[in-house]
């Protein structure tokens, strides 16, 4: 095994190096995560150490017993308690390490229009321009990689059964994933980074829309032609008619070989995401 050298400064709360963890995996196993866990196929194995300290040399680590899960649980717990607590909002949803979920009620709001191809006979949104515009209400869902952004129909706090819809915003993916460009991306999933998830959404410029975007709504004419006619009339509420449910496939249970679409649901959309 190679020599470690480890440095550890006491904090005010008191902390004091008392364990490490060892982890292995194949060497074969390169596709891992940026925190060296392995791939799917990959094996692993973790040990866990005692740190003897010698006021010479430093702290040591000492010889180990593998990893349980009874280990992992005492560690989580301990973990768990040095995280300061939050006080959640009305419009959280889920707040989780990994995922963060909130609702935002139906608002008129100014909308950032720079299109990289404007349609013929545009009558507000043919220059760059920052105009008003009526959005329906929004679910946002954050995770360490992406930005889900869905509409709901109905202004009121989502439940697990709600329906998700297609948000009409540009620049977000027929999948409900924000095309993110060059806008910043917040370095948390807490609470806190609620505005800059928002900021990122409203206040940037929407320039097209993304490829299938426009068959996300009902109605005549695409997105673009939409927000068109919501700014030149300075309409004051969404037409939420228009918006499209996302659909997920379900067996029929009259006929299994057959598969049915379903709306989706909040409940199912979280569950399909924290996977």
């Amino acid at each position: 095994m190679s020599k470690h050298s480890t440095q550890f400064e006491a904090t005010a709360g008191g902390l004091v190096l008392t364990n490490a963890i060892l982890l292995y995996r194949t060497e074969a196993a390169r596709s891992g995560t940026r925190y060296g866990a392995p791939g799917q196929d990959g094996r692993a194995f973790a040990s866990l150490h005692h740190i003897e300290h010698d006021d010479d040399a430093g702290p040591r680590i000492a010889a180990g017993t593998p990893l349980t899960r009874a280990h992992l649980r005492q560690w989580s717990e301990a973990l768990g308690r040095a995280a300061a607590p939050e006080l959640l909002p009305h419009n959280v949803l889920v707040a989780h390490q990994d995922l963060l979920a909130w609702w935002i009620p139906a608002k008129v709001r100014p909308a950032y229009f720079n299109l990289s191809t404007p349609l013929a006979g545009l009558k507000a949104l043919s220059t760059r321009t920052v105009v008003s515009v009526p959005y329906p209400a929004h679910l946002l869902v954050a995770t360490k990689r992406s930005l889900g952004v869905y509409a709901l129909r109905e202004d009121e706090r989502p439940t697990a059964d709600s329906i998700v819809f297609h948000s009409p915003i540009l620049n977000v993916y027929a999948d409900g994933t924000l095309c993110w460009g060059n806008i910043p991306k917040p370095g948390t999933l807490s609470v806190s980074a609620i505005p800059d998830f928002e900021r990122a959404l409203f206040e940037s410029w929407s320039t097209h829309p993304n490829h299938g975007q426009d068959q996300t709504v009902s109605g005549k004419g695409g997105l673009i032609s939409l927000w068109d006619d919501l700014a030149a009339r300075r309409a004051a509420r969404f037409p939420v008619r228009r918006l499209k449910a996302f659909a997920v496939k379900r067996r029929s249970v009259a006929a299994s070989s057959r598969k049915a679409i379903e709306p989706l649901t909040l409940g199912q959309l979280i569950e399909r995401t924290r996977r």
